[in-house]
């Protein structure tokens, strides 16, 4: 046999004796290997690791020096030991630590799977992050999330997490500030970066039918013994009625109740300003403060915030908000057309619907509020409305939890049954203080002019 035969054979062994350790760390395993079928782990070479995986990390712990991952392929959890040997990367294969990782972030790791030892474990390129999103919606039945106009689908290894702990789906309330992660048009991980905790008045007999404004975010009518869910943060709540009120500051912390006190805020006699409504189509339908009024003569209209509707076969219902502060203004309204049939369709729909009952049977004895407003004690019954819905729950001595449900239009009675509520003082002390962003401006009230 010639020398550079000779020469070729003994390039050919050393090639083949080579380890993974003995290259360049690799976060990602060979292409050459195959996936087991139904499994989701690719066998490699052994003393480096056997398996791989794509997963959501949904739990790691410093100190034991361990890993939780969730397998999308199978469903279920397993954990790795993060030794001195492992290797983590971000995305785009630069060496981080395991406090740059976080839970919920969708990874791509190489273990040894006899030993559980977790080997590499990178940012996955192929995953997408959407982060700290406020306009979003959910739709539960639908199994869709819509940010922005693309329409992402939620999965059933999706996993929802706030303050590293799991929660479920309905326990995530359309306030909140959340961040997603998924692959291609899957949602995988959804977090809470921003919650929401409750605000009750206290001493609001004065100011019932009037308004509140909270921050800068939404308009409340205030009824008796309201509950509101509100995003965390710091507040001015600016009272109205009669174009008395006033503001007062508050801070609302996650999963907490505070309560503010408004007795001390006066309410002036009355003044009222006139309104002449100019209404298209002329044979429109003008309701105030959820009473019909008359529009084809001047309005009076007591001094502060007022909420009007204005309906009309054939055309968009429009609601929206008045500030009156002046002796006379005119305020121009235009509807916009949609299909006569269909809106006749809809009304004769929620009618029908309205006869249906939703019935909270648990847990017991609880308070129940609808969209802040208190219903009754459980187990109880309201009418049935379509749509995104948060029920909130509350008992002297425990925890307040609200939940978002989605209530389907078909024509029966639906049951929700909740877990019991966790012994605990969710009241914070009143006006209590702390530094925090508020949530950016939405759509004002219309002023007249």
């Amino acid at each position: 046999m010639g020398i550079l035969a000779l020469a070729a054979i003994m390039v050919l062994l050393t090639a083949c004796s080579m380890k993974p350790n003995d290259q360049a760390a690799q976060p990602t395993p060979p292409a050459s290997q195959e996936a087991q079928p139904g499994t989701g782990f690719v066998p490699a070479s052994p003393n480096s690791y056997d398996s791989a995986d794509t997963a959501v990390l949904v739990k790691k712990d410093g100190e034991e020096g361990t890993v939780t991952l969730l397998n999308l392929d199978t469903s279920r959890t397993y954990t790795l030991t993060v030794e001195g040997t492992s290797n983590l990367y971000d995305k785009y294969g630069e060496a981080v630590s395991l406090e740059q990782i976080d839970v919920g972030d969708i990874v791509d790791v190489t273990f040894l799977r006899s030993k559980k030892r977790l080997n590499t474990m990178q940012l996955s390129p192929s995953a997408w992050v959407y982060a700290t999103a406020s306009r979003y919606e959910i739709d539960l039945k639908r199994g869709e999330v819509t940010i922005g106009e693309d329409v992402y689908k939620l999965t059933d290894e999706t996993i929802y997490l706030s303050q590293n702990m799991r929660i479920e789906a309905m326990d995530i309330n359309p306030v909140d500030v959340l961040t997603f992660k998924g692959i291609g048009s899957s949602i995988l991980s959804v977090n809470v970066e921003q919650g929401h905790g409750y605000l009750r008045l206290k001493n609001e007999e004065n100011f019932i039918d009037g308004y509140m404004e909270i921050g800068q975010s939404s308009y409340r009518r205030i009824e008796e013994d309201m509950l509101l869910t509100v995003p965390e943060g710091h507040y001015q709540i600016k009272v109205s009625k009669r174009g008395g009120g006033g503001i007062k500051e508050v801070t609302i912390r996650r999963g907490e109740e505070t309560t503010l006190d408004i007795g001390d805020l006066e309410v002036p006699e009355l003044q009222y300003g006139t309104i002449i409504f100019t209404l298209e189509p002329s044979s429109a339908r003008l309701y105030i403060d959820g009473e019909k009024a008359d529009p084809s003569a001047p309005v009076n209209l007591e001094y502060g915030i007022h909420q009007l509707i204005v309906k009309a076969n054939g055309y968009q219902t429009m609601t929206t908000y008045i500030k009156v502060a002046q002796p006379s203004g005119g305020l121009d309204i235009a509807l916009d057309e949609v299909d006569k049939d269909k809106e006749n369709e809809e009304e004769e729909d929620k009618d029908r619907l309205a006869k249906y009952k939703v019935f909270v049977d648990a847990p017991e004895n609880a308070e129940v509020y609808l969209d802040g407003n208190y219903v009754g004690i459980a187990p109880i019954s309201f009418a049935k409305t379509e749509g995104s819905h948060i029920i909130t729950l509350r008992r002297s001595g425990y925890e307040t939890r609200s939940y978002t449900v989605s209530v389907d239009g078909e024509y029966k009675d639906i049951t929700y049954s909740f877990a019991e509520l966790v012994p605990g003082n969710s009241t914070t002390p009143e006006n209590g203080q702390i530094p925090v962003a508020t949530p950016a401006p939405t759509a004002q009230p219309t002023p007249v002019q």
